[in-house]
């Protein structure tokens, strides 16, 4: 996960951005990865959140 050095979150809900921001905060430290985050209408198999990465890998 250190690797990781952009992410776009996608929501069907923004409401769950804080829940969504406790969890990601668990998974990554600081200097945090840049993010993005969009509501969106719809995910594959109707799921709530959906998070691309992009990484570097030297």
């Amino acid at each position: 996960m250190d690797q990781v050095i952009k992410t776009t979150v996608f929501l069907k809900d923004m409401n769950d951005f804080l829940k969504v921001n406790e969890i990601y905060g668990r998974f990554f430290a600081q200097p945090y990865p840049a993010r993005s985050a969009v509501e969106v209408a719809r995910l594959p198999k109707d799921g709530l959140v959906e998070i691309e990465v992009i990484a570097y890998i030297p």
